[in-house]
């Protein structure tokens, strides 16, 4: 059987195929089982930050799998490669963040940091943002915000409260001393690629300190220079009491982790959580890789000069195609267009997919995308030639059906 029927004849649909079987990928380039080569620009959702079968993943993979891949008894024993992957931490996250946790998955550690807020501040309710995505986990699709989260699950878990993004005074409406947890993110993803205000950043604090809540700060895609900074906590002059963080932190490996403050770990105790895979060292070895690379070479102020450019770029993209795109956005090499319909998505991402180019369909009429961080300017150009092909020939599809 060819890998689309057994795929469809015996895997569970959950999600809206492309019609395209991808065998390999090296940096930036994929290649599908016909020996077609794409651009891509969705690195796995955000995941391979350093691009396809990078050698330093691939050879610390060899490297660490030759020696142990599970430590027996794996969270009662110590790690050497979670030690490591701890001291490189260290060096990149908000200071207040002194204690460590890994999982398997954003979802994963944004459903322990609710728990564990839960647990510590003796309280149920957790506030969270319109558009905000925090996984699919049953709590964590309860604190996401989209319209199509949670509301088909019951029964779905109590004590959530939203609001608007930026608005300080609904913020204030719903944070009081029943609140166990604020948690949001800096740049919404699923969202739409939507920057909170530093003011409303600086008031979630200020309201967390004054009712005793605490502050989950989701960097879960914004994480490890996606947003041209390590952390887009750095661009706010704020210390979240727990950092949630996946994707690229293993630049393509299953993994994530949660980072706490020194008050809040000293309320958690023994038993209170725990995991089969909690510091895997196979992919704590290829976390502490990777966030070595991107501290040592600067990938940060990389992604910023080429995301001012990337935007640039798309700005002059809505100016060509008006009645495409209703916006820009974006932050690094986080960045979205919103087109003028939702209907207009997946024909923009097939058409994207016809001319040698992969994107990221979203909700709410966006198209994201998301490439490697390693991207090359002639690189990102090709992409935007692309894309504008992609662009051009919908221009004309919908013109033709509107004849």
């Amino acid at each position: 059987m060819l890998v689309q029927e057994i795929e469809d004849s015996f895997g569970l649909q959950v999600c809206k195929k492309q019609s395209l079987v991808i065998e390999r990928g090296l940096g930036v380039w994929v290649w599908d089982t016909a020996g077609e080569k794409y651009l891509d620009f969705t690195a796995g959702w955000g995941v391979t930050c350093l691009g396809h079968a990078h050698p330093l993943i691939v050879e610390t993979i060899s490297k660490q799998a030759a020696l142990i891949i599970q430590n027996p008894n794996s969270g009662f024993t110590y790690s050497p490669a979670r030690a490591e992957l701890i001291l490189e931490l260290q060096k990149v996250l908000p200071d207040s963040l002194t204690r460590m946790f890994f999982a398997n998955s954003g979802a994963e550690a944004n459903d322990a940091a609710l728990k564990l807020a839960r647990k510590i501040t003796g309280r149920s309710k957790v506030v969270s943002l319109h558009g905000s995505f925090h996984g699919r986990t049953l709590a964590t699709l309860s604190v996401s915000g989209g319209p199509q989260n949670g509301a088909r699950y019951l029964p779905r878990v109590p004590g959530q409260n939203f609001c608007l993004h930026n608005n300080g005074a609904e913020l204030g409406d719903h944070v009081d001393d029943s609140v166990a947890a604020v948690i949001l993110e800096l740049v919404q993803g699923e969202g739409g690629v939507r920057a909170m205000d530093a003011s409303f950043v600086k008031q979630v604090r200020a309201l967390c300190d004054k009712h005793g809540c605490l502050m989950i700060i989701d960097e879960v895609q914004t994480g490890f220079c996606r947003t041209g900074r390590f952390f887009a906590t750095d661009y706010y002059d704020v210390q979240p009491d727990i950092l949630t963080m996946g994707k690229g932190i293993a630049g393509g490996l299953a993994f994530a982790a949660l980072a706490m403050s020194e008050h809040v770990a000293s309320a958690v105790e023994l038993g209170d959580h725990g995991g089969t895979y909690c510091g895997n060292p196979l992919s704590c070895a290829v976390a502490a890789g990777v966030t070595r690379y991107l501290r040592e070479h600067n990938i940060a102020a990389q992604v910023s000069g080429l995301g001012a450019l990337a935007i640039e770029d798309l700005l002059e993209l809505q100016q060509q195609f008006p009645d495409m795109i209703r916006q820009v956005r974006g932050r690094g090499l986080m960045l979205a267009l919103e087109l003028h319909s939702d209907d207009m998505v997946w024909p923009l991402t097939d058409l994207c997919q016809q001319k040698g180019l992969l994107v990221t369909p979203t909700r709410n009429a966006v198209v994201r995308l998301l490439p490697s961080l390693l991207l090359t300017e002639r690189e990102w150009s090709i992409g935007v030639q692309r894309l504008a092909s992609a662009l051009s020939a919908l221009q004309v599809d919908r013109a033709s059906l509107a004849a």
